[in-house]
């Protein structure tokens, strides 16, 4: 079983394409691929077949490490979309694949990057079914009180703003992040992001910058997350004054920085740079031991 290792913003995946699996991508095999003691270790698969849809180039579908399946994933997919250009699924600059959570467009815009229309976000979705149509809530845990706002975007977040990076710094995301993520308000669970802005932001034209740590389902904190960043963005939008035209909101991660694009309609697009690390096969002892597993 072939599969390359992809990381953006240290955000690591393994992807496979289907004609390669030898097996139905089962929750125990994919923990035991994404253990890095007694697999490969990644933060997920991402699965590549032959599409659906005869205009698309691809579908995928995205694992996290503890076997569930994500609807998408902004880092993931920008990881898919450069792996497809760079195996010569195609040499167009402007595709579309399939994801369970619809269809994303991306461009290539360089040998490492790429800019992805993520789609409209919403401020109301059946994954806050109790929420108001502006996502807002307010929600208390481990002697904090936060207000947050719901967004989907692809996936469900959750994401509060602080007013200190301090704060922010200080959060043991461990600790905070499983009651949110698992809070019956959010029947399918919910990422988390925690975001300040920055000192001196959005000064003089330039974009407004954010800094953001993500909790994700599935997987725990994360060092970037593409969703998460975009779920932050759209939050801060809508906490600030109205304006004509869209707004660029760079997010300032622990794995490095993500570009965000939030239109009056709340449309998104997400850039950012995706890497190659290794590429390798499976042992046929660990093929053996994956048939084995439920």
């Amino acid at each position: 079983m072939r599969f390359e290792k992809w990381q953006a913003l240290g955000n690591d995946y393994l992807i496979v394409e289907r004609s390669e699996l030898p097996f139905a991508l089962s929750p125990g095999r994919v923990r035991r691929i994404c253990d890095p003691h007694f697999g490969v270790g990644s933060d997920g698969i991402l699965l590549l077949s032959e599409p659906a849809e005869p205009q698309d180039v691809a579908d995928l579908r995205i694992f996290n490490p503890d076997g569930s399946e994500a609807e998408l994933s902004g880092n993931g997919a920008r990881e898919a979309i450069l792996y497809l250009r760079h195996r010569g699924w195609t040499d167009a600059d402007r595709f579309s694949i399939g994801t369970p959570a619809g269809r994303v467009r991306p461009t290539i815009t360089g040998p490492d990057t790429c800019s992805v229309d993520m789609g409209v976000a919403s401020l109301a979705s059946e994954d806050f079914p109790g929420g108001p149509p502006d996502g807002r809530g307010r929600i208390g845990v481990d002697g904090h009180q936060w207000d947050f706002h719901h967004v989907s975007i692809g996936n469900p977040q959750c994401s509060i703003g602080l007013a200190s990076r301090e704060e922010l710094e200080q959060l043991d995301l461990g600790r905070v992040g499983p009651p949110i993520c698992e809070d019956p308000r959010f029947p399918n669970r919910t990422n988390v992001s925690w975001y300040v802005e920055l000192a001196g932001a959005g000064s003089s034209g330039q974009p407004a910058r954010i800094r953001a740590r993500i909790f994700e389902r599935g997987v725990g904190e994360t060092l970037s997350s593409g969703t998460g960043a975009s779920g932050a963005a759209v939050a801060y939008v809508e906490d600030q004054p109205p304006r004509p035209g869209s707004a660029t909101v760079v997010v300032s991660l622990d794995g490095g920085e993500l570009e965000v694009e939030v239109g009056e309609d709340l449309q998104v697009t997400l850039t950012g740079w995706a890497r190659p690390v290794f590429s390798g096969r499976l042992s046929e002892d660990l093929v053996k031991e994956l048939h084995e597993t439920e």
